[in-house]
C-alpha cells in the first residue's frame, strides 16, 4: 500500500509500506477513503514534534471496515467509519473516569514512538486497536467532509469549550481561527455563548469566524483587550482559548481572561515558556490544558453535526490526492487552506 511518511523536517514523501494485519482480536483494519492534514501534523513537518523517519503521517480518517478480531463489536466487515484520533482501553484508572485522552494505554496515530508508535492514516489501510472505543459507524448520509471533523478536530474544538465551562450567556474568545478556533468558535455558540470574540491575522479567517456568528477582531489592526472589555462592562471574557499553542498567545489569553476566569490551552505545546503567573494568580484563573478528550465527546459531537447544530462543511477548502501529500503539506503550512482531504 502507499503512504504518506516523514523524511525530515520540511519533507514528507509517498512510499510502499506492508498491507497491515490484525494483532488482536480487538484490531481492526480500515480502506482510508478520506484523511486529513491537521495542525500537529504540520508540528511534525516543522520539526517541533519529534518522530522517527519513515514513519506514516496523519490522523484523522473515514473509511470501510475490511477487518475486525474476534472481540470487535461495534462495528463490522463493510461497515462505513469514522476514527476518533487516539486510542483508549475503555478500564484502566483513567478510562473508569471518562478521561479517555489519559489512558494508561492510550496511542496517537501518526505520532511516533512518543505518543505510541501507532502508524498513521494518510494512507490506504490503516491499523486501528481498541476499535470498540476508537471507531464508530458514520450516519447515514453523512459527507467524508463533515464526519472526518468528529474524530478530532471538532471533538477538540468541543473539548475546549466544554473544558472551559462555558454557559448560556457567556463570552468567549477564541485565539487562532485554524480549523480548531473555528470549530471553537461554533461549539460556544452552540452552548450558548452570548459573546464570541474570534481573534487572528487572516482576513479570511476572520470572515469564516463572521459568518459562524462572532466578533471578528485582528489581532495587529484592533485590540483585542479593548475589545473584551467592551463586551464584559470591563470584566473580561469568561473563557479564554488559546487555539494556537504559542507563548503570545497564551498570555494574550491571560489577559483577556476575567477573574475567576478559564483559560484552555487546546494549541498544541512543546517547549518550555515563560508564564506570568501574577497575572494569573491575581486573578485567580482556572488553566485547562492537554489532549482534547475526542473519545469521551465523539458521540455527543457527531450527533451534533448529524442534526446540523455544527456543521465544518465550510472549513473544508481543498481536496487532493494522497499523491500530492508533499504538496497539500506544502500549501498548509503557506497558510493557503483551511482544511485539506486527501483521498487515496
Amino acid at each position: 500500500m502507499q503512504a504518506v511518511t516523514f523524511q525530515a523536517p520540511g519533507e514528507v514523501v509517498l512510499e510502499d509500506k506492508p498491507e497491515p494485519e490484525l494483532l488482536a482480536g480487538d484490531d481492526a483494519i480500515v480502506r482510508i477513503e478520506a484523511t486529513g492534514v491537521c495542525g500537529s501534523d504540520l508540528h511534525i513537518f516543522h520539526g517541533r514534534v519529534k518522530i522517527e523517519q519513515g514513519f506514516t503521517l496523519g490522523h484523522e480518517f473515514v473509511g470501510t471496515v475490511t477487518a475486525v478480531g474476534d472481540q470487535v463489536t461495534r462495528v463490522a466487515e463493510g461497515d462505513r467509519v469514522l476514527g476518533c484520533y487516539h486510542t483508549a482501553c475503555g478500564s484502566c484508572f483513567h478510562c473508569m473516569r471518562a478521561e479517555y485522552h489519559k489512558c494508561d494505554d492510550a496511542r496517537v496515530f501518526g505520532h511516533g514512538s512518543t505518543l505510541g508508535s501507532l502508524e498513521g492514516t494518510q494512507a490506504d489501510l490503516a491499523l486501528v486497536p481498541r476499535a470498540n472505543m476508537t471507531l464508530r459507524r458514520v450516519p447515514e448520509g453523512m459527507s467524508d467532509d463533515v464526519a472526518l471533523f468528529a474524530g478530532d478536530v471538532f471533538g477538540t474544538g468541543y473539548h475546549s469549550v466544554e473544558a472551559s465551562n462555558v454557559t448560556p450567556g457567556d463570552t468567549v474568545a477564541v485565539l487562532g481561527l485554524g480549523p480548531v478556533g473555528l470549530c471553537a468558535v461554533q461549539a460556544a455558540t452552540a452552548a450558548g455563548a452570548a459573546n464570541v470574540i474570534a481573534i487572528d491575522t487572516v482576513e479570511d479567517r476572520l470572515g469564516v469566524a463572521k459568518s459562524f456568528g462572532a466578533t471578528p477582531v485582528h489581532l495587529t489592526e484592533e485590540n483585542p483587550r479593548a475589545v473584551a472589555k467592551s463586551l464584559t462592562d470591563g470584566r473580561g471574557v469568561d473563557a479564554a482559548i488559546d487555539a494556537v499553542g504559542h507563548p503570545d498567545a497564551f498570555d494574550l489569553a491571560c489577559r483577556l481572561a476575567r477573574k475567576c476566569g478559564t483559560v484552555s490551552a487546546t494549541g498544541v505545546y512543546a517547549e518550555r515558556m515563560e508564564v506570568h503567573m501574577g497575572i494569573v494568580w491575581i486573578k485567580a484563573l482556572t488553566i485547562k490544558s492537554g489532549h482534547a478528550n475526542v473519545i469521551g465527546h465523539v458521540d455527543r459531537v457527531l450527533a451534533m453535526l448529524d442534526s446540523g447544530v455544527l456543521d465544518p462543511s465550510a472549513l473544508v477548502t481543498h481536496h487532493m490526492p494522497l499523491s500530492e501529500a508533499p504538496e497539500a503539506y506544502a500549501a498548509y503550512d503557506r497558510r493557503e487552506a483551511l482544511k485539506i482531504v486527501m483521498t487515496p
